[in-house]
């Protein structure tokens, strides 16, 4: 049973910094194709950005610049650092992972993972 948890999540004022983190269990997280999204209320969920399966990132244009997705293979553990948070990144944010892989890969579409994790919430204040 593959299990990803995330965790970093908070309230934060704009302009400030979070972490988030997303473990594994049943699962080694190098090598796969992973992503971290987004979902605001009333708002579709969003993904903002992609590790494929060589470790090369994409990102959404509305974080571009400001987060960045890597991961520790001896942790086994993915993260989304963002800086220079804005009011409008307030949301639910989840982790997921294809069971395929993906390479050299833009944004995918939600369906594309298979696993999810139950989210963290991450509030801007203006």
């Amino acid at each position: 049973q593959v299990q990803l948890v995330e965790s970093g999540g908070g309230s934060v004022q704009a302009g400030g910094s979070l972490r988030l983190s997303c473990t594994a269990s049943s699962y080694t997280l190098s090598g796969r194709c992973m992503a971290w999204f987004r979902q605001a209320p009333g708002k579709e969920r969003e993904e903002v950005a992609l590790k494929d399966s060589a470790g090369h990132a994409s990102y959404a244009d509305s974080v571009k610049g400001r987060f960045t997705i890597s991961e520790d293979n001896a942790k086994n553990t993915l993260y989304l650092q963002m800086n220079s948070l804005k009011p409008e990144d307030t949301a639910i944010y989840y982790c997921a992972a294809r069971q395929g892989s993906c390479f050299m890969s833009a944004l995918l579409p939600h369906y594309q993972f298979h696993y999810w994790g139950q989210g963290t919430q991450v509030t801007v204040s203006s």
